[in-house]
Parts: structure tokens; sequence; C-alpha cells
């Protein structure tokens, strides 16, 4: 019999805020964290605008020397946890450590180390390459840092899938309370990759937004949409076996309930076209849950903005709920905050989780002009107060990756 699965903390570090409060906040007032990109000269650049994170003092959540052997992808992870483990009131000195693992992902790791160090290569030399390059560009030193921090000695993994990244470290971290590996994970995404070589790579493949409107840049289902926003943060959440979580009597926000995973195998950047491979994981994952489409309240899609995507999506949603995918509401979180991608499902996550909580789905800003081939609710316009007993997060990564978790309210 597998163990149920219950979430406890959220920590998170985004582009509208740098808590759980003010993230969802911003989300509830469809506020936009959108702008022109602040770390780099973007003269030459099509993409101008992205989701910067604002305001973040590393110091505040760790040590200035431990900071200074991070970059800013492990720097998020380490303050999204602090906030998550603060949420859930989980005391490291009752707990056996080994029982406590971790699943953070990151979709790159360190674009920054490697941009820096290759111009040292070039200019002076491999002699003055920095030691410690290789742990602070590696993406599994999110999931690595955040041990090591708050000494958490259990199951330590980073899953690397794109931009299903924080999706499925959450799918994974269930799978392994459930069957029996951890009693406590904590689990999600992070990224920081708004750099030159980040944002020229992207802009190659023509999968950003040029558009220099921060309002009208990230429009996912809009007819105008033309590309993604770039974005960066956090996502971490808390998850715990039932039986764990009551014996400390933690307060429980809802249940992660169903995971499903797939894979296209299609094509390396593009979703199959007529959504089969998603909508098999919305499938498996409201299977997984023992419930039915019409269970399902909410769905916070993947809605990156670019063209493929959201039709393809939207054509995955209608494969798996049927007649009922006409009544479900959906709306996606990254027209506020851009693509943080291998961070993206984490936070989308909390948003699902919040929603549940809250008994509100947000809105998907910018969402103007209808596109006759999205013709679902995209709860365009203002957010919608409702009940929501159960959500759905699809995260969708290049390389065909496709993952669904299915968050229910929770009863004893």
């Amino acid at each position: 019999m597998s163990r149920r699965v219950v979430v406890t903390g959220l920590g998170a570090i985004t582009p509208i805020g740098n808590n759980v409060e003010e993230f969802w906040n911003g989300l509830k007032e469809t506020k936009v964290g959108i702008g022109p990109i602040t770390y780099f000269d973007t003269g030459d650049y099509k993409a101008k605008l992205a989701g910067q994170v604002k305001d973040f003092d590393p110091k505040k959540y760790m040590d200035p020397k431990v900071a200074k052997r991070m970059e800013q992808f492990c720097q998020f992870a380490v303050a999204a946890t602090k906030e998550a483990l603060a949420d859930a009131a989980l005391d490291m000195e009752k707990e056996d450590p080994y029982r406590v693992g971790v699943s953070v992902g990151s979709g790159i790791g360190s674009l920054q180390s490697i941009e820096r160090e290759h111009k040292k290569l070039l200019e002076k030399g491999p002699g003055r390459v920095n030691p410690l390059l290789v742990p602070l560009m590696i993406s599994n030193m999110a999931a690595g840092n955040v041990a090591i921090q708050y000494g958490l000695k259990g199951k330590c993994i980073n899953v690397v899938t794109a931009c299903a990244t924080g999706t499925h470290s959450i799918g994974e971290a269930f799978r392994a309370i459930q069957y029996g590996e951890a009693d406590v994970m904590v689990a999600g995404g992070t990224e920081s990759s708004i750099t030159p070589i980040g944002v020229a790579g992207f802009s190659a493949l023509t999968a950003l937004s040029t558009s220099q409107d921060p309002m009208r840049a990230s429009i996912p289902f809009d007819k105008e949409r033309n590309g993604f926003v770039m974005g960066e943060g956090a996502g971490v959440v808390i998850l715990e076996s039932l039986e764990h979580a009551q014996a400390r009597g933690a307060k429980i926000y809802a249940e992660l309930a169903g995971y499903g995973a797939t894979c296209d195998a299609y094509h390396i950047t593009s979703p199959a076209e007529d959504g089969s491979g998603a909508a098999k994981a919305m499938e498996v994952a409201i299977a997984d849950a023992g419930l039915k489409p019409e269970d399902v309240d909410y769905i916070n899609a993947h809605g990156t903005s670019t063209h493929h995507n959201d039709l393809f999506e939207t054509k995955a949603i209608k494969l798996a709920l049927g007649e009922y995918a006409k009544k479900v509401k959906i709306s996606s979180t990254k027209s506020m905050i851009g693509h943080l991608l291998g961070a993206a499902g984490g936070v989308e996550f909390i948003a699902c989780v919040k929603s549940i909580e809250d008994g509100f789905v947000h809105a998907t800003a910018g969402l103007a002009v209808d596109d006759p081939e999205c013709d679902l609710d995209y709860v365009k316009g203002e957010g919608v107060a409702m009940e929501v007993n159960c959500a759905i997060s699809n995260s969708l990564g290049f390389g065909g990756h496709n993952a669904t978790l299915l968050v229910k309210k929770f009863q004893g």
C-alpha cells in the first residue's frame, strides 16, 4: 500500500515577490513582473525583456562566505528552501536526517560561471580559471547546497528535464515518499539563466518574444503571442508522508495525489502536434489519484506564450478531458512572471496549492486577443473566486518531456 503524501511548507523567489505571500498576492492582483533586462546591454539582442528577481540579497538567507561559493541559481534554491522549512515548522533536531531528502532540479545550472571563466580562459589562459568552476556550474549543486545548508542526509537528486524539471522533481519526491524511501522531501526547481548566452541561445531558436511592451510580451493563448519571456527564481515545497505530518502536528496545505510523466518522442523542441504526450501525462496523473477528468477544477497550464506550445497544450487538454475541457478553468502563471525554465513547475505547483487554500484562480494576464484555435476558458481579464478542490499543473520540456502533478484539498 503506497503512503499518502501531503504538502506542509512552501517557499518562493519570483519576479513578483521573494516570498510566497508576495508571489501569491501578485498573482491575485494580476501583477506583471516583466521588464527590460538590466543584467547586460541588450542593444544587439532581439529579446529585450525578462522576468528578473528584484532586491534579492543572499545574505538574508545564508552566511555571506557561504553565499560567495554559490551561483545565483543555488542561492535562490537555498532561500526558497529556508522559507519552506520555516513554513512547515520542520525541526531538524527532532528528525532522522537520513529520512529527509532533497529533489531540487535546475534545467541549466550556472551559465554565469561558464561565461565568466570562459572569458578568463581566452584572455589569461587555463591557469587562471577558478578552481571552483565545476562545482559552481553544475546543475545538481542546487540540491547539494540545500542539503548541506540544512543537514538533509536522505535521498538527494537533481532531475533535469528542461522546462519540466520542477514538476518532475516534485513528482519524483512524491514517489520516494509513497514508496517509503523518505518521510520528508524538499522538492522543487530553481533557475537563473538570464545571461548573454542564455538569451542569445533561446533567441536564435526564435523561442523568445521580441515584444518591447512588458504587458504584451508573455501573453499565453493570445492570438498575438510570439514567444516566451525568460524568468528566474525558485519554487520549493515540503512534502511529507501523511503519518509523519500528523505525528508532528504539521499544518497540511493539501494532498499531492497524482503524478504523470510521459515523453512525446517526437521532436527536440516542438511538442507533439496532436497533444497526445501531454494528454497522456494528465490522464496518468488523474488516474493515479483515483479521480476522473470532471473532478479537476483548475489547470495551471504550461502556457508559455509560444505559438506551438499553447496550441498543442489546448489540444492535449481536450484529448485528456474530453467534453469537460470546455468547463475547466485554465490559466498560465507565466503570463506574469515569464518562463522560469527549470523552476517553472516549482512555482506553478505553489500557485495550485494556494488556489486550493484560498479558493481563487488567478487570471492569464495580458490575454486580450482571442485565438480561435485556443478556445478554452483561460480566465481572461480578472481572477475568479471559486472553490478549488482539485488542481493539476502541467510542464512540457524540450526533448518531449511531459509532467503533470495533481493536488487536491486534504481530507483526513
